[in-house]
């Protein structure tokens, strides 16, 4: 419930920091490629923490147990796919890139799962 709408905005003004530190700092510092890499988990990052709070506020007409766990694996979905781009620009330690996938899984299946516990409510 309010929770996650908390998380989400927490999440998004996060997001905000990061792309404009992608923007401004970072952009004449790495490549075009790597630009584009760290602006798509920027977005997604940022759509996820919308995500949070539109979930929050459905907490608020549903019971909570129906929202907690698709919220919990979308926020690690956060973590995971975000995450793992950003540290990949920033460090260039390649093999974040393959853990990148397991981070879009988890938003497939947080929204599943919401989907899913939201029809047997």
């Amino acid at each position: 419930m309010k929770i996650w709408v908390i998380v989400g905005a927490v999440l998004m003004a996060l997001a905000i920091v990061l792309g404009a530190f992608g923007a401004h700092i970072i952009k004449s510092k790495i490549s075009s490629e790597d630009l584009a890499i760290f602006e798509i988990g920027v977005r997604y990052h940022i759509y996820h923490a919308i995500g949070l709070m539109v979930i929050g506020l459905i907490g608020f007409h549903v019971h909570q147990n129906i929202i907690d766990i698709p919220a919990l694996i979308i926020t690690a979905g956060i973590i995971i796919f975000s995450g793992s781009l950003y540290i990949l620009v920033l460090t260039g330690v390649s093999w974040m890139g393959s853990i990148t996938p397991i981070g879009g899984l988890l938003f497939i299946i947080g929204w599943i799962l919401l989907a899913v516990n939201l029809i047997r409510n």
